[in-house]
């Protein structure tokens, strides 16, 4: 039976390293690209919220007066 754990040929070791730290360090960039987008979808919802008690307020205060 053949040992096919060894080393074989021109296998480069730190290849599947250098392709790992490639990916490590290309996943930050796309979570800072979604939080920054959540972000400003979650700054509109605030503001269209705000907005809307405004004009809530806005008309008891016409209804009342």
């Amino acid at each position: 039976m053949a040992n096919n754990q060894g080393p074989q040929g021109n296998h480069d070791p730190a290849g599947s390293t250098q392709m790992f730290r490639a990916f490590v360090d290309d996943a930050p960039l796309s979570r800072q690209a979604a939080a920054a987008a959540s972000s400003g979808a979650r700054i509109g919802l605030i503001v269209g919220v705000v907005v809307a008690v405004a004009v809530v307020a806005a008309v008891a205060w016409l209804a009342l007066a």
